[in-house]
């Protein structure tokens, strides 16, 4: 199955009074629906019942930040095209569905079918429709992924690689088959979004007196941080447009600090940049989800209006020498243009911050406060 967002709040204007007025609206009037219906599912979270906006994660602030974080990239020379229509009215803030863990697949595709579920013979469709075993810890997010399979083959009837998040756990040898087995015995058994931050242990290869080469093998992600862009366009033409021009874009800042990382680049301690299937909201384009390890490199307390052009160099952390936690945030932002990626980098990837919370925040989560935006 893929994932689909709760209903969007009625269209507001844009001041904040307003669209806040539309929010309480829209809170009563659903939950007006429910009372006479007698459903008795809880009514969707809307912004006044979730973790305050401003207390999730901090926002850049000048007088912390320097005079930059408040300023759009002047030297980039990226546009979306002519006739790229990004819906500005609705409230983004506490209106998706929360999720519990991410699996993203690789397929070595950038597009697919409508719902990715319903790619023949894949892993895809084997966990969203086929596998006897169900995730028990919460809502799994599925996604289709650009990351190469180990043979650079996109016929699915060969083994693949997963990505489990947020325990950022690589697992091999992946097949319709397996998984069972791989929903069983990794992602059952592995840290959710709501799970307090601290060292986790997701077995390295599963029990099996006479190992096989088809046995499931599990590994650390070498990366700090991972960004996550929507290309699927054949759900809507603007996410197919936007992700590489976004990449291009988050490559050039990521290039000169010695953390971008290609597909096959898995030198320890860089940023990887994948391409996923759906995940909703694509009138809001570009989607953009930021997994970060906790304190990813070593900057989230520094302040640089004090450093200045002093400022240190981004930690190069070696994975395996770590304590495996698994990521310690997940920042699921919208409304992205490539003007914004020079301060997504600076400031959201190296430090944690986001740059135009109420603008663009749809929902994420920081293990480390105990705080989630359903």
């Amino acid at each position: 199955m893929s994932y689909k967002d709760l209903a969007h709040p009625a269209r507001g204007t844009v001041p904040s009074t307003k669209q806040k007025m539309a929010g309480t609206l829209k809170s009563f009037l659903v939950s007006a629906k429910q009372t006479i219906s007698g459903a008795s599912t809880p009514a969707p979270s809307t912004p006044g019942e979730n973790t305050p906006i401003d207390k999730l994660f901090p926002k850049v602030n000048p007088k912390v930040d320097g005079d930059d974080c408040d300023h759009d990239c002047e030297s980039c020379h990226v546009n979306y095209p002519k006739g790229f229509k990004i819906d500005e009215d609705d409230l983004l803030y506490g209106y998706v569905k929360g999720w519990s863990t991410h699996i993203l697949v690789a397929t070595g595709k950038t597009d697919w079918v409508r719902d990715v579920a319903d790619e023949k013979g894949s892993v895809m469709e084997a966990i969203g429709k086929k596998a006897d075993v169900k995730p028990n810890n919460g809502k799994l997010m599925l996604s289709a992924s650009n990351i190469p399979t180990p043979n650079h083959s996109s016929d699915y009837s060969e083994p693949t690689t997963v990505l489990l998040l947020p325990a950022f756990v690589i697992i091999e040898n992946v097949t319709p088959g397996s998984v069972n087995s791989l929903v069983a015995e990794f992602i059952n058994k592995g840290p959710t979004n709501s799970t307090p931050l601290g060292p986790i242990s997701i077995p390295t290869s599963l029990s099996d007196p006479l190992p096989t080469a088809d046995q499931l093998i599990s590994r650390p992600s070498p990366h700090r941080a991972l960004i996550l862009l929507c290309s699927q366009k054949t759900r809507d033409a603007r996410c197919g447009q936007s992700a590489p021009l976004l990449r291009k874009e988050l490559e050039r800042h990521l290039r000169p600090l010695g953390l971008y990382r290609d597909l096959d680049d898995e030198r320890p301690g860089g940023v990887g940049i994948y391409f996923i299937s759906h995940v909703g909201g694509h009138k809001y384009s570009a989607n953009l989800m930021i997994y970060r390890r906790a304190n990813a490199f070593g900057l989230d307390d520094l302040e640089r209006a004090k450093e200045g052009d002093a400022f240190p160099a981004p930690s190069k952390y070696v994975v395996s020498e770590a304590p495996q936690e698994g990521a310690a945030q997940c920042m699921w932002i919208a409304r992205v243009v490539p003007q914004d990626c020079e301060n997504i980098v600076k400031y959201t990837v190296l430090q944690g911050k986001l740059v135009k919370p109420e603008r663009q925040l749809r929902g994420g989560f920081d293990r480390q406060k105990g705080l989630f935006s359903w």
